[in-house]
């Protein structure tokens, strides 16, 4: 890896340090080869991704999306690891890094609130790259309102059956089991559930598959009678939302990661660039604008780096106030990285449109992080209402 001072931070220890070095040598020679060609047909970019999730779990790197009693690697997740997998994973190859998330993200309800039996029955395989698992949250009309969805898990006999529609669910039609989260309607108007569903599950099907800017495996699944049974359920009926808004705070801060690996790389190019190239006698690098623009990325990825390991040191040693941290952590580390890739591109001009250059495609790759996992407007609201219930109370 390149500049890895921020190693020294007091954030980290001196297993972060060993994983990072690690981590940064495999991943030059085991992923780097698949930022060369970029899939597009499904075939091709389910296999690809399969093959990452393979290649983490024989480097043992998926044991750090699951707890040590499952194959993991510590006795609980620890965050400060899972943000520098998926830094160093996105500074080179976006779809690296997303496949390491989902066996995170996907899995994380699992680890987090299942039952002994679930935990034994997905997070080995998960750990070893056999299981490929899927978050499905997301609706139509039901992204970062999670509230307002509308599929139904109704009681029936000795389990549930399951009703509507998810979209925008990442793994769609290549994970294996379903973490679905759904309105109970016999328990209120504020009851929610979360179910494991297993892809094989004759009512779950997949009915569409989504292309995005920069390809990965996106698509809309659909409920129809879908029963499982009561040993589905995760964590306690009606608290859904807490297994999924639980989730999120320790992965959220994961997606700041991923934004500053993509900015590091950024940043990286543009400064090799502008040694390198000429303009009118000497290199561009000389120029004080130039200097100016390389300046305020340098202090965006650091600025981020900061927000981001103080987030997942904060969930790691315990704090009781982690939500805004994390949100704080993903709006200002997904907004940074899309100015600084966007002056990375401005810097190399011409060179940094043409498709399948690093920059354009690390231009297409964070676009999307500003969305998901919560959108930059409502980790405002987040971070807003965490603050004034502070006031409030004190």
């Amino acid at each position: 890896m390149a500049d890895a001072s921020f190693l020294r931070w007091p954030f980290f220890e001196e297993t972060h340090r060993v994983l990072a070095r690690e981590l940064a040598e495999w991943t030059e020679r085991e992923v780097a080869g698949y930022t060369e060609d970029e899939p597009r047909d499904l075939e091709s970019l389910d296999g690809t991704c399969r093959e990452l999730v393979r290649r983490l779990g024989a480097g043992g790197w998926l044991r750090y999306a699951v707890p040590a009693p499952w194959g993991g690697a510590s006795e609980r997740l620890d965050v400060r690891s899972l943000c520098l997998i998926r830094e160093i994973l996105a500074r080179t190859s976006g779809l690296a890094d997303f496949a390491f998330a989902l066996q995170g993200l996907g899995s994380g309800p699992i680890s987090l609130f299942g039952s002994e039996e679930q935990r034994q029955r997905w997070l080995p395989g998960v750990a070893a790259g056999d299981v490929i698992p899927a978050f499905a949250l997301s609706e139509t009309e039901a992204g970062s309102d999670v509230g307002a969805m509308t599929t139904t898990a109704h009681r029936d006999g000795a389990g549930y059956v399951i009703e509507g529609e998810k979209t925008w669910i990442s793994n769609a039609g290549l994970a294996d089991v379903y973490v679905v989260f759904c309105r109970m309607p016999e328990l209120g108007e504020k009851g929610f559930g979360a179910f494991v569903v297993e892809a094989t599950n004759p009512g779950l099907i997949v009915t569409a598959r989504l292309d995005l800017l920069a390809p990965h495996p996106l698509g809309t699944i659909r409920f129809e009678r879908c029963r499982v049974p009561a040993s589905a359920l995760l964590g306690e009926p009606g608290r859904g939302l807490r297994v999924a808004l639980g989730t999120l705070d320790v992965f959220r801060s994961t997606v700041g990661a991923a934004a500053l690996g993509f900015a590091r790389r950024a940043l990286d190019e543009a400064v090799s660039h502008a040694r390198k190239r000429k303009v009118f006698g000497k290199p561009l690098a000389d120029l004080q604008l130039t200097q100016a623009r390389i300046a305020d990325m340098a202090v965006g990825v650091d600025a981020s780096a900061l927000l981001v390991y103080r987030a997942a040191w904060t969930r790691d040693a315990g704090a009781p106030r982690v939500t805004r941290e994390a949100a704080m952590a993903k709006l200002f580390a997904t907004e940074t990285a899309q100015r600084v890739i966007d002056d990375a591109v401005q810097l190399l001009g011409g060179r940094g449109v043409v498709a399948g250059a690093p920059v354009e495609r690390l231009y297409r790759e964070v676009r999307a992080l500003r969305i998901y996992e919560g959108t930059s407007e409502v980790q405002k609201l987040v971070i807003a209402s965490q603050i004034l219930k502070e006031t409030t109370d004190a």
